[in-house]
């Protein structure tokens, strides 16, 4: 039995008689009640606008909201608080770098270097950089086992390049990219990083100083807190020189008719009303992943994964994209499709059985155009699932052809 099944309520819960078997990590996270009481507690006794009041409820909200970024800070190892830039979502804080720093720094002629593989979030705002600046994209490729090798990282980071944008795991294939090796090629040639860590800092821990990116991005709801709470992590010297993404209120420093100051790091960035319940939420799930242990969801998850890859190698008529046999430089998401039948179709038949997996082109359609499909199914694992759980998946992939007519 998974200890830490009793700490997640939605997981307990059923449909027809049928337990919930959750496989969509990779989109997003359940909640502990541990996150789940900290939210509720900070709007039944904590609400206010922070920064703007000077009454006890408004200091108590920034002090949460505060506190939230420091913890932030300290999970990634970052030197200093200002450098954590609160956002809504990944997908923002990877627009605020395209928009501040690409637009700003980017030049006609310069390379941008991407994977095809990357998620759609992390390849449209370089194709707007790219169009307004004159730049060029190019587009690192897979090899058959999803992974990026030495040549290909080598003949496309080139003198040329002054941008490397990059998922630290894929959302499809669940390959670890060698991004320690990329962040230190792309250095080498005077490019700066964009790092995508929305895939991997569930799993992974991230140590910003020790892989050197220039920037990283991930979101709260894929690492167990609420959505609407996203992270930019920037090196402090780059954040400074960027001009501000969104204007309005609580960025500024001064404004008169003609013109205006911007308020110091981090507060340049984050114009608004900022959502303290979802911050105090991430500072929750921090605290909870932190009690379980890196070291403890890796072996647990290597484990799944490795049964997982055992058990689909047993299904006739399945096809694993990426590394289908191996577990290494690999995280729990595993795309496949049934033959015959439409990955919409897989999914809507396993629903039946309360089986939740995702099906679509996972906001990857290059990727999709890549491998020659147009649509994968997707079962992506998370330290609270179990082996109970492949094992469902695997009784109801078996009856998905049987249920069209398609035979066994």
């Amino acid at each position: 039995m998974n200890p830490y099944l009793e700490d997640f309520p939605i997981l307990k819960s059923e449909s027809n008689g049928k337990r919930l078997v959750y496989l969509d990590n990779a989109a997003t996270t359940q909640h502990p009640v541990q996150v789940i009481d900290a939210v509720d507690g900070y709007y039944r006794t904590s609400n206010a606008n922070p920064h703007r009041g000077l009454y006890g409820l408004s200091v108590k909200a920034t002090q949460m909201y505060e506190d939230a970024r420091h913890a932030v800070g300290e999970f990634i190892g970052a030197e200093k608080d200002s450098e954590i830039i609160f956002t809504r979502n990944a997908t923002e804080a990877l627009n605020l770098v395209a928009y501040s720093y690409g637009l700003n720094f980017l030049h006609e002629g310069d390379e941008i270097v991407l994977p095809v593989s990357e998620h759609h979030s992390n390849i449209l705002p370089w194709q707007m950089v790219s169009k307004a600046k004159g730049a060029k994209l190019r587009y690192m490729y897979p090899d058959k086992s999803g992974r990026l090798t030495d040549e290909e990282i080598n003949s496309k980071i080139t003198g040329k390049t002054r941008l490397v944008a990059i998922a630290h795991v894929s959302n499809v294939l669940g390959t670890v990219n060698p991004v320690k090796k990329i962040i230190e090629k792309a250095h080498s040639v005077g490019a700066a990083v964009v790092l995508d860590c929305a895939q991997s800092i569930p799993h992974y821990k991230i140590d910003v100083k020790g892989l050197g990116a220039d920037f990283i991005a991930f979101s709260g709801h894929k690492m167990l807190a609420p959505m609407g709470i996203g992270v930019l992590y920037g090196k402090g010297e780059l954040l400074e020189k960027m001009p501000p993404f969104l204007t309005g209120g609580e960025m500024i420093e001064y404004v008169d008719e003609n013109g205006a100051t911007f308020a110091p790091l981090p507060q340049k960035f984050e114009a608004g009303t900022q959502n303290v319940g979802g911050a105090v939420g991430l500072g929750a799930a921090i605290k909870y992943i932190e009690n379980v242990g890196y070291e403890n969801i890796g072996k647990t998850e290597d484990g799944l994964l490795s049964y997982a890859l055992g058990r689909f190698a047993e299904l006739p008529h399945v096809t694993v994209y990426g590394d289908a046999k191996s577990a290494k430089e690999r995280c729990g998401v595993i795309s496949f499709n049934v033959d015959g039948v439409h990955p919409h179709d897989v999914a809507t038949i396993l629903d039946t059985d309360n089986v939740a997996i995702r099906a679509g082109h996972h906001c990857a359609q290059p990727l999709m155009h890549y491998l020659g499909v147009n649509a994968t199914c997707r079962a992506s694992l998370y330290f609270y699932n179990t082996k109970e759980d492949i094992d469902a998946l695997a009784k109801s992939l078996k009856k998905v052809r049987g249920w069209l007519g398609l035979g066994d």
